[in-house]
């Protein structure tokens, strides 16, 4: 009789003990989706923010040939001065613009990123 006793009370902890590895593979497999699923999410942010930038760069080098061009064909200083205060404006105007687009695309990425973690996989 102690015997079986003995053979009862060493399977208890042996049960809790996969138990608890169980639970622990579980949560590990969880985590590794959630960072993947992180992982995935920044690097598509990261390629969208690299797109825009791009684009900007893209805008940006043609307003100033079309500046270059257009100034080029001036014929009086009152014209020199009309381009310039139009070209100024607009490159006050244009980056303001593009920081915005870029900061919101920088806020929707960090929520996106953010999101698994909250709702889990």
């Amino acid at each position: 009789m102690p015997r079986r006793q003995t053979a009862r009370r060493s399977k208890k902890p042996q049960c809790k003990a996969r138990e608890a590895f169980e639970k622990v593979s579980a949560a590990t497999a969880e985590a590794t989706d959630l960072i993947k699923s992180s992982f995935s999410t920044a690097v598509k942010g990261v390629q969208d923010y690299n797109t825009k930038v791009m684009e900007f760069i893209e805008t940006n080098t043609k307003e100033t040939a079309d500046f270059v061009q257009k100034l080029s064909r001036v014929k009086s200083p009152s014209e020199f001065i009309e381009l310039s205060a139009g070209h100024s404006r607009r490159q006050f105007e244009t980056p303001t613009g593009q920081t915005r687009e870029l900061a919101a695309l920088v806020q929707k990425v960090t929520l996106a990123n953010v999101e698994p973690f909250k709702t889990g996989p």
